[in-house]
């Protein structure tokens, strides 16, 4: 009792006892933290002399919370201390400095000085404090901190009267004891052993929740494996995206790639959220045939509804915060105007507007980013859905719906529909934020705030036309969009064939063409966009002049502080007005892609009933058709398959031949149940393997191609190659089986991706194999070897239906379809049709004829097969097959590795260069001048007018009057609207024509340079990086990035009229704003290296999304055959996911830029508010510090605009960059050379000299052709023969300059090929090539893409090549639709096509690559006497698989290995039994024979 009565008796003397007065306290916490200051310097110091080997220890995830959370507990109390320390010296500079205010402001500077020191020491480097001395500090800080805080207490208890106490010393003493308590408790945590290392601490402002340097050091911890940080987080860390922080820290020290890019968490992986999400699909709809718009958004919704309620939440909450800054405005200049209603009102009112700023910025940051984790999310299961129906689509769904058009649902619908989240609570949050607008203007202007609502109201009811008028623009560019990437998609995938015939200048002109019409609907989409920023920029002008009208004529009083609430409501309104017609546009282009994505889901899948799936074992047959009548079209009254029966029992070996066009392909697609079913049974039993006749070749490994997701099992393996005769080809590869494989297997050739293609459908030991005439596509030798070792060899035991025109392949099958006009006419064995089969006796009799050329031969053929087989195993051993003509392209590729390599992409910084040349490209630059003055004239216009009604109106009714007349005052206001109004119209008109001339140079001249690259660069570029660029990035450029331009300069013109108004009235703030513009700036610049490189993955992960999805397309029915659409939709949903996670991590690094940006400008304001309720009365006039307090208000909103548009823009910029990288593509030789342009009627004798001719794929490559030197004489036929991979299609390719020399020449009649135009060059020679290649559009526009020749010659070409009357059964005859990659004429059909057109051509030299691979023997034949008859005086240059093909020839060249082993007439090379042609003959003619002799004998 006697302490405590004494201790109160020494408290009522507190003026006397100087160890508790205030100077005291603060002269000993100054002597503190200069001892903390002196502490971390020496540790700083000790640290640059001795380098202390850090332990690689596992810290504990608590001690490394708490280390975060101390780390920013240090980062947060220095700033709080600078912030007391800069209102103290805005209070106190216009009094005299006492001796405690003196030590106040010093303890302030050391506590900001020493904290913020020891933050910076703590992230930087790895440093070891004394830990025991550490503790002892904090100890007293604790001690010094309670005590001032005990001191405060008593004073404001007992001595209130007689010593004023500023509340901000209150706010130190209690915010210095929570951190003493705070550190105190982390010091008694942490154990020595564990972490005296307080290096690990990490500031969460920056780095987040791991150390960026940690994942560079360990392997196992890098993104591409682990889950992002954000699933783990903490609250702390989640409010302010610390979670990003170590992957922008990571962005800073090195240059991401996708592995350093975590994995999304499972709430966000499309793998993950797709089965549930399907479920409710079947459960809702009953499965996506039955879904519509609505159900299809109610599913979206659904899926995603506790994050839609959330962010509504936060919307609203943003919204109210956002209306208080207005709704105390007129209070605030009230009180500057010296009404004070309380005591301390001023830093109440500052406090209130601080307070308002935060929850703006924290719901505004967490608002807009799960809207667009929403949207990621929504976009990815949209893409699955789409990619699932692709996959299971009808083959009349197909008809209507191209590739290309499928792409675009997903690279553009589905895209724009995830885009939409950001405006999903727009609708509802502006009838919200005109309410408050209007309640805040009834509490200051009464019943003025009527016609305020109905000015609104009839601004927003103006949107609805342009809505309409933009909803029909977007919805007819949409279309126009399909259409071009339609016809892009087709160009791509035949550019080969383009530039053989040089047509590729004519489909270019085509596609500008479609380019054009699309471009009409953009100039009319984005002029509409521009009357519609007209119409609402100018909006909340309208709403004031008619609300501060109302109030003239209705008599109620304007003041100043009641004008700025109204002024700063009506900026707040601004932005949902403003934004009304983005989002009722944003609206009508999300319906119609919700539209198109709805119907396409609903289109007709495959009937699944086509075919009665049988266990194995269930029954003795393995495929049963009764009386099977099937139509590709079910409108149709024509079936393409009538009255089939057929039993095929397990283990048969079953062939189909007929003619073509005959339904042999049809059969087999039954069997798969790619074709509907008319009426019948089919029932199949077993697993199926097909091989189909165009070859399907997946991008990637040889090996993952063979494989095709089964385990490695290397023994099946090996046998599996050696049954192909794939082991040679890929010995003589770089990476042997590891090779990658371009696009559609562009760089093998046609024999490779066939045997690929057998050796996948092995390797899987299914049930029953499907052969489509697989050994059309390799010579003799292959297809013998191929025939005895897979299908009478490896599949022995297998049921096997083969499709072949080959008839030596016929007698080893059990059973022999003979198919005509879609019915099976005939069926037996060999032997007993041979005895009464007319139509089969028809094909034999075409073999025959075509084997008589060999009789010559008989004589010498056993001999050869006999006693010189000692030779053929020498030629053998030196013929090793090498890899294709085009592979060789990369055979050697030590230089450059893989052909296809991973997409290029610029790193770095974004260069001026590009900036510089996109607001350059449209007239030179010349309108950006003029845009940004009329930004600027706006911008100044409307500070003047607002600056007008402050300086003209009154601070309130009891001082004098207005020193202008009403009608005055209005009138200048409205003048001055108009001005910033037209201003808008002509900054907006501006704006939309350089943005829109812009979009069509760019698309020009990327098309011109794409369409005019060599063959190499298609080889091995993946079309869809080229469609990305053509898709995507081409409407970033039509829309997105000129709006993008125009809002990094007109916000940062915002921002510079801001700061000029607030400096205005208060040149301080400038003390504040330096410090915090080099902030925003330092946190720019570490922000945009991960940004930059984040935004250029997501480009770079989009490519392979659409090249599977275009992969997929082409190739559904092998997938299906096989049943691994679930591995291929897994996947599709794997490569979806890889495109989010960059797409996330540049969402959550937006956010943490931004709300740090947010936090700076918020403190900013909240200075500026300090300073002027500090400054004593009438320094400054309130209206105007008023004026500076409403555009205050906007501060942080417009300064975090800029910094987030610059890095936007430089995200978006990332489009013009790829677009450009394609301008910059290497050129062809020109087209036409003007000075050496060749006689009309070259080549009169086509005559082809070929001297000393070198060619090779790369500079660092070897030979191809090793010095090649021969005549191919005028008028006569020369053959082209040797093994695979011999220099047969170069030498072709060499001859129509694909491919260039490197030494030697080409010359044809006497001039040199390379000295003459490539247009003049290619349009001179035919050729018919190995792919047969037909384009979507019309019989006539296929066979005279150029338009050059009339109805009577295109006829009479088609009667030529035995395919007139075809024609004439179609409805449209010469324009009857042929469907994309003519697909409803078989492979023989578009043979005949292509032989339509040389016919059409009538070429001096002529030039047949494998032109009959697909074709029975006799129409073989009947294109032969065709080009004899039509084509005598021509040059025939034949490369044939089929030796008939070249018997007849003048002149036989067989190359082997780049070089020419023997050229002379086939008589003089028979003759030679040693010869290679010979033992090539020998080898065709025993095989034929062999088989005939066969069946002589069964």
């Amino acid at each position: 009792m006697w302490f405590v009565s004494s201790l109160f008796s020494s408290l009522m003397h507190f003026p006397t006892c100087f160890l508790l007065k205030p100077i005291f306290l603060h002269a000993l916490s100054s002597f503190f933290h200069l001892l903390l200051l002196a502490m971390v310097l020496v540790t700083l110091l000790c640290k640059r002399i001795i380098t202390v080997e850090s332990k690689d220890k596992k810290t504990n995830n608590n001690n490394k919370a708490l280390f975060q959370k101390t780390l920013f507990c240090s980062v947060g109390f220095s700033a709080f201390n600078l912030f007391l320390s800069l209102i103290d010296y805005f209070i106190w500079y216009r009094t005299s400095l006492s001796q405690e205010k003196l030590f106040t402001l010093l303890d302030l500077a050391l506590k900001t000085v020493s904290w913020g020191v020891l933050a910076i020491s703590m992230h930087n480097d790895h440093i070891r404090f004394p830990l025991l001395l550490f503790r002892i500090w904090c100890a007293f800080y604790l001690f010094v901190s309670c005590s001032s805080f005990i001191v405060d207490i008593i004073v404001l208890i007992l001595y209130k009267k007689h010593v004023p106490l500023p509340p901000q010393c209150i706010v130190s003493d209690v915010v210095a004891t929570l951190v003493g308590l705070f550190f105190c408790y982390v010091m008694c945590y942490v154990k020595n052993d564990e972490c005296e290392d307080i290096s690990t601490i990490e500031e969460p402002l920056l780095n987040g929740d791991d150390h960026a340097s940690s994942m560079e050091k360990k392997e196992t911890n890098r993104g591409g494996e682990t889950v992002t940080p954000y699933l783990n987080a903490g609250i702390f860390s989640i409010l302010t995206f610390s979670w990003i922080g170590s992957l922008i820290a990571l962005g800073n020290k090195k240059i991401l790639d996708l592995e350093d890019v975590p994995q999304l968490d499972s709430g966000d992986s499309v793998v993950e959220a797709f089965p549930a999400f399907k479920e409710k699909v079947e459960a809702d709809c009953g499965g996506t045939n039955h879904i519509t718009t609505l159900k299809l958004v109610k599913l979206l919704v659904v899926s995603a509804w506790k994050e839609i309620l959330f962010t509504a939440f936060l919307a609203l909450l943003n919204t109210l915060a956002s209306y208080v800054g207005p709704y105390l405005i007129d209070a605030f200049v009230q009180f500057l105007d010296g009404k004070q209603l309380y005591e301390n009102q001023g830093y109440v009112l500052v406090s209130a507007f601080f307070v308002a700023k935060i929850v703006e910025c924290l719901s505004q940051r967490h608002w807009f980013f799960k809207l667009q984790q929403i949207g990621i999310r929504i976009r990815a299961l949209l893409v699955t859905m789409i990619y699932n129906k692709s996959l299971t689509l009808s083959c009349q769904s197909k008809k209507g719906h191209t590739s290309g058009e499928t792409i675009n649902l997903m690279t553009v619908d589905a895209e724009r529909i995830g885009v939409f989240s950001w405006y999903m609570h727009d609708l509802w949050l502006v009838v919200l934020q005109v309410s408050l607008a209007l309640l805040i203007l009834y509490k200051n202007l009464g019943i003025a705030s009527i016609a305020a609502f109905f000015a609104t109201v009839f601004v927003m009811l103006a949107n609805v036309p342009l809505g309409s008028l933009q909803e029909k623009f977007q919805t007819k560019l949409m279309e126009s969009k399909d259409a071009r990437m339609k016809a892009t998609s087709e160009v791509l995938r035949n550019m080969r064939i383009l530039k053989l015939q040089g047509w590729e200048m004519k489909f270019l002109s085509k596609i500008i063409q479609l380019r054009k019409t699309e471009q009409m609907w953009l100039k009319k989409f984005v002029y509409t966009s521009a009357m519609t920023t007209f119409v609402f920029w100018g909006a909340p002008t309208f709403v004031s002049v008619v609300t501060f009208g109302t109030c003239m004529l209705v008599g109620i009083p304007l003041e100043s502080g009641k004008i700025l609430s109204a002024l700063a409501t009506f900026r707040i309104l601004q932005e949902p007005i403003y934004n009304l017609p983005e989002t009722i546009s944003m609206i009508a282009q999300t319906k119609v892609s919700l539209d198109r994505i709805s119907s396409f889901l609903r289109l007709e899948d495959l009937q699944f009933d086509v075919v009665e799936k049988l266990p194995l074992g269930t029954s003795d047959k393995a495929i049963e058709v009764t009386n099977g009548n099937f139509s590709w079209d079910l409108s149709s009254s024509i079936t393409t398959l009538k009255n089939i029966n057929l039993s095929v029992f397990h283990g048969m070996k079953v062939a189909v031949c007929g003619t073509v066009g005959s339904g042999k392909s049809t059969l087999l697609s039954c069997i798969l149940g790619e074709v509907p079913k008319v009426s019948g049974t089919l029932k199949v039993c077993g697993k199926k393997a097909y091989v189909a006749q165009s070859p399907w070749i997946q991008s990637g490994k040889i090996e993952d191609n063979i494989l095709f997701g089964k385990k490695m099992d290397r023994e099946k393996y090996e046998k599996v190659l050696e049954a192909c005769s794939l082991k040679k080809d890929l010995e003589t590869l770089s990476f042997g089986d590891q090779t990658i494989i371009g696009e559609r297997g562009i760089n093998l050739s046609g024999g490779q991706k066939q045997r690929i293609q057998i050796a996948r459908a092995l390797y899987q030991d299914s049930d029953i194999y499907l052969f489509d005439d697989p050994f059309s596509a390799v010579d003799a030798h292959t297809g013998s070897h191929l025939f005895k070792e897979c299908l009478l060899g490896h599949l022995s035991s297998k049921t096997v239906v083969y499709v072949t025109h080959q008839v030596e392949f016929l007698p080893a099958a059990d059973l022999i379809l003979v198919m005509k006009n879609g019915k099976i006419t005939q069926c037996g064995k060999y032997i007993e049709l041979l005895n009464n089969g007319a139509d089969f006796m028809e094909l034999v009799g075409a073999h025959k004829k075509a084997l008589s050329t060999l009789d010559s031969t008989s004589t010498f053929e056993q001999d050869i097969s006999v006693s010189n087989a000692h030779v053929v195993e020498q030629k053998e051993a030196r013929k090793d097959d090498q890899i294709g003509n085009k592979i060789d392209i990369n055979d050697h590729s030590e230089l450059k590795g893989q052909l296809v390599q991973e997409e290029e992409r610029e790193k770095g910084k974004v260069g001026f260069l590009i900036y510089w040349k996109y607001i350059t490209t449209a007239y030179r630059g010349i309108l950006v001048p003029f845009i940004l003055l009329a930004q600027i004239l706006f911008q100044t216009l409307q500070i003047g007018s607002n600056y007008w009604m402050t300086w003209a109106t009154p601070i309130s009714q009891d001082v004098d009057p207005s020193p202008v007349e009403g009608s005055t005052l209005i009138l200048v206001y409205v003048a001055l609207a108009i001005g910033s109004s037209f201003c808008i119209l002509a900054r907006a008109m501006l704006l939309v024509t350089a943005g829109y001339k812009t979009a069509t140079l760019l698309f020009n001249k990327m098309h011109f340079c794409i369409f005019r690259a060599p063959m190499s660069f298609f080889d091995s570029t993946p079309s869809g990086r080229i469609l990305n660029r053509a898709s995507t990035d081409q409407s970033a450029v039509d829309t997105d990035i000129p709006n993008q331009i125009s809002s990094v300069a007109f916000t940062l013109i915002q921002l510079l009229g801001i700061i000029a108004v607030m400096s205005q009235v208060a040149w301080q703030v400038f003390f504040v704003f330096i410090p915090v513009i080099a902030a925003s700036i330092w946190y720019q610049q570490y922000y945009l290296p991960a940004a930059r490189e984040l935004s250029r993955l997501v480009g770079v992960c989009k490519a392979p999304v659409i090249q599977h999805f275009a992969e997929t397309i082409s190739g559904a029915s092998t997938i299906r055959s096989f049943d691994q659409q679930s591995r291929f939709q897994e996947t599709n949903m794997k490569l979806s996911d890889e495109y989010s996670r960059p797409k996330f991590n540049v969402t959550g690094a937006m956010e943490w830029l931004c709300f740090r940006l947010d936090m700076l400008s918020s403190v900013t304001f909240a200075v500026s508010l300090i300073f002027l309720v500090s400054i004593p009365k009438g320094v400054i006039n309130p209206s105007i510090a008023g004026l500076a307090v409403t555009y205050g208000l906007n501060l942080n909103m417009v300064q975090a605009w800029v910094v987030w548009n610059l890095c936007r823009l430089e995200n978006k910029i990332i489009s013009v960059e790829r677009i450009m990288q394609y301008t910059c593509v290497p050129s062809e030789p020109p087209l036409v050379v003007e000075e050496n342009r060749p006689d009309p009627s070259w080549p009169l004798y086509g005559e082809v000299d070929i001297q000393n001719l070198q060619v090779r794929y790369a500079s660092h490559l070897p030979l191809v052709l090793r010095g090649i030197s021969c005549t191919f004489y005028g008028g006569l036929k020369t053959g082209i023969v040797g093994r695979t991979g011999s220099g047969k299609s170069t030498l072709i390719q060499t001859l129509f300059r694909i491919v260039e020399p490197a030494a030697g020449r080409v010359m044809i009649d006497g001039i040199n090929i390379s000295s003459v135009g490539l247009h003049d060059l290619r349009s001179r020679l035919g050729i018919i090539p190995q792919d047969p290649t037909m384009f979507e559009g019309t019989v006539r526009n296929n066979l005279d893409p150029l338009e050059e020749y009339t109805d009577e010659q295109i006829w009479e070409a088609l009667d030529k090549c035995q395919l007139g009357d075809e024609v004439r059964k179609k409805d449209g005859k010469l324009d009857s639709p042929v469907s994309e990659n003519g697909e409803n004429w078989s492979m023989g059909q578009r043979q005949l096509v292509c032989l339509g057109r040389v016919l059409l051509k009538k070429s001096k030299i002529l030039v047949l690559d494998e032109a009959t691979a697909s074709v029975d023997t006799a129409t073989d034949n009947l294109i032969q006497q065709t080009l004899k008859l039509h084509f005598a005086d021509s040059t025939i240059i034949t490369i044939a698989h089929r030796i008939t093909s070249v018997l007849d020839s003048n002149m036989v060249l067989l190359l082997h290995q780049g070089v020419i082993e023997e050229y002379e007439s086939p008589s003089k090379l028979l003759e030679d039994r040693c010869s290679s042609f010979s033992q090539l003959v020998a080898e065709y003619s025993t095989r034929s024979k062999s088989t005939f002799d066969k069946s002589v004998v069964q």
